[in-house]
């Protein structure tokens, strides 16, 4: 990498260092190699390196990258356009501000490992350390290769600024990915372990990401081996899950209920926190989008304050159009209107997937006795404002007056099927919100993500989340090993890990257990229905808004033909080459002695 140097880097890393379900320590004015001598530096470097994951799981820049443009999510109403959601004019100047935290990360960890091996603790401590480390290396080169390709690949500590870089095969970083997470697996605790608290990598974790690098290499290299032990690793893990304290909650819902964001089912965190020693934002004073600020539960909402007029009516061209005063304001309960990426609701004009839309016909097709719908999205706003709308008020056809009551009445119905009467009438009654059917969404009015929801902000609700990202959950363990095991030609388990998470998702707990039972036998599955897209329509139902789309569809070869199937504003866009994205120019101009940093083929 260009211009690294150590003291530089150290110092950015620990002035805040991460938060405190990780660890606790004081930040540094100045820090030098040396530093990494003591057992505090190199805590404050593992610390440092946690933090930059910070810097992007839940932020916009980030967050759009990991979803925008696939199957999934079109443009919402504020996308500000880009090419991050068409592939249109993607290149080197717009796309990759991980890429640098990326190589900070790793040569930062790459000085704990040097120095660590010699700081003076409990080997048992400094066992638990270095695994972290090795962990956290791991990590970052795994984002890296899936979203570049080659890439640098250094195991040494820099301390002299260089202006020469290359690229590393692709195979070679698997290599350092999978040897660093199997002596990370060896050494880490099953349990989170002071100081590594909340959840910070341990041995299910980095067996996880084992098992997901072995299954992202086999499908890049058509390794019969890596998928057969991707799925050795996926199912040694589901059978020790009482050892490692992990399960599925018995309800789907569960899993983002705030108070179960350090649960069971949750394996590996980017923490937050409105701890002013951490400095990213002052309790009050809003969001601004970036300092490692966690604004995922926005970036799906529309803005409900400005285009929920209760008088709204479907025109002459079959457009909702927004009318009369709003039934909503902006509430801590329903978040930040960003509506930056909506859910893929565009019926296909041409094509395979005619008359079909990805996100109500494909994915969440089954909505009657999948729970997984109605747990992931809004459909009810209940209004918090007490609005008056006369009888006689503009393009009301309800024939009545009213007050909306705070509370009680709902402000807007927004239904997953069409509604005779919408958006005014349900069938002849009159209904004192709004119902806005399927086929009246559009980029400002469409099913928000609400299992990201953070009510907890109260008066302060433009805030940033202080919820942790949840960046893996227990349910991907049975997905991967799903997909290993169809991989490896053994779709019968393939289909008995879907089997798990599908019948898991038919648990309501409105239900009696007799219709309990009935949706689980609804939505068993048997092995001839195994696909590679049944599992990514599947992956779609359970991570929904998750930050790994993109990287689902790049590893199962899927991502073009996909998105030509389903998405009609990337479709005309799309190319083989953007399974890779483009290098980021700053890298290439930095690169000015010894060869020229290449930039991947179609950019």
């Amino acid at each position: 990498m260009k211009k690294i140097h150590s003291s530089i880097l150290a110092f950015t890393l620990l002035f805040c260092l991460s938060c405190g379900k990780i660890l606790e320590e004081h930040p540094q004015s100045q820090i030098v190699p040396s530093y990494f001598n003591s057992s505090a530096g190199v805590l404050g470097g593992i610390a440092g390196v946690y933090n930059l994951i910070r810097n992007q799981w839940g932020t916009e820049g980030f967050s759009s990258e990991m979803q925008a443009g696939t199957d999934e999510f079109i443009q919402g109403a504020s996308s500000g356009g880009g090419p991050i959601h068409t592939y249109n004019g993607l290149n080197s100047t717009n796309f990759g501000s991980a890429w640098g935290t990326s190589f900070v990360a790793i040569n930062t960890i790459n000085g704990v490992l040097k120095y660590g091996q010699s700081i003076d603790l409990p080997e048992a401590t400094k066992k638990q350390y270095l695994a972290q480390a090795k962990f956290l290396r791991a990590f970052w080169y795994f984002y890296l290769v899936q979203t570049w390709g080659d890439v640098p690949l250094s195991t040494e500590f820099i301390t002299v600024p260089s202006q020469s870089a290359k690229r590393d095969p692709a195979t070679e970083v698997y290599k350092l990915i999978i040897q660093d997470l199997t002596e990370a697996a060896a050494a880490l605790p099953d349990k989170p372990t002071a100081p590594f608290l909340g959840k910070a990598a341990t041995k299910p974790v980095a067996l996880f990401f084992l098992a997901k690098a072995y299954l992202t290499r086999g499908w890049l290299t058509n390794s019969q081996a890596d998928f057969a032990e991707a799925a050795k690793i996926s199912n040694d893990l589901i059978a020790a899950k009482g050892t490692y304290g992990l399960d599925l909650w018995q309800d789907f819902g569960d899993a983002f209920v705030p108070a179960n964001d350090y649960g069971k089912e949750t394996m590996f965190v980017s923490d937050h926190s409105n701890d002013a020693k951490f400095g990213y934002y002052t309790v009050g004073g809003g969001a601004s989008g970036g300092d490692a600020q966690n604004l995922t539960p926005w970036f799906t909402n529309w803005n409900y304050p400005n285009n929920s007029g209760l008088n709204s009516f479907v025109n002459a061209s079959g457009v909702l159009v927004n009318s009369g005063t709003s039934g909503m304001i902006r509430d801590s309960y329903y978040g930040r209107p960003y509506a930056r990426i909506r859910p893929n609701s565009v019926k296909q004009t041409a094509g395979e997937s005619t008359g079909k839309n990805y996100f109500l016909d494909q994915a969440f097709v089954k909505r009657d006795v999948d729970s997984r719908f109605a747990n992931t999205f809004y459909t009810t706003y209940i209004s918090n404002t007490a609005v008056t709308n006369t009888a006689t008020a503009a393009n009301n056809k309800r024939g009545i007056g009213y007050t909306m009551q705070v509370g009680i009445d709902t402000a807007v119905w927004i239904t997953d099927y069409e509604v005779v009467g919408a958006p005014q009438f349900n069938g002849t009654r009159p209904f004192k919100g709004i119902i806005a059917p399927p086929s009246t969404w559009n980029a400002n009015l469409y099913p928000a993500i609400k299992k990201h929801m953070d009510p907890s902000r109260g008066t302060n609700f433009n805030d940033p989340s202080t919820r942790p990202v949840v960046i893996t959950r227990f349910s991907e363990v049975y997905l991967i090993g799903a997909e290993a095991y169809l991989m490896s030609g053994n779709k019968a388990k393939a289909a008995e890990l879907l089997n798990v998470v599908r019948q898991r998702a038919a648990y309501r707990k409105t239900n009696t257990a007799a219709q309990n039972t009935a949706a689980a036998t609804a939505m068993a599955i048997a092995a001839d229905d195994v696909t590679i897209d049944f599992i990514l329509d599947e992956r779609s139902r359970e991570f929904f808004g998750e930050w790994m789309r993109y990287h689902d569809l790049v590893r199962t070869k899927t991502l073009v033909r996909r998105i030509k199937a389903w998405n009609s504003e990337a479709g005309p866009y799309v190319k083989d080459f953007h399974v890779l994205r483009p290098i980021p120019q700053s890298q290439i101009d930095r690169t000015v002695e010894g060869p020229k940093f290449p930039q991947n083929p179609g950019y």
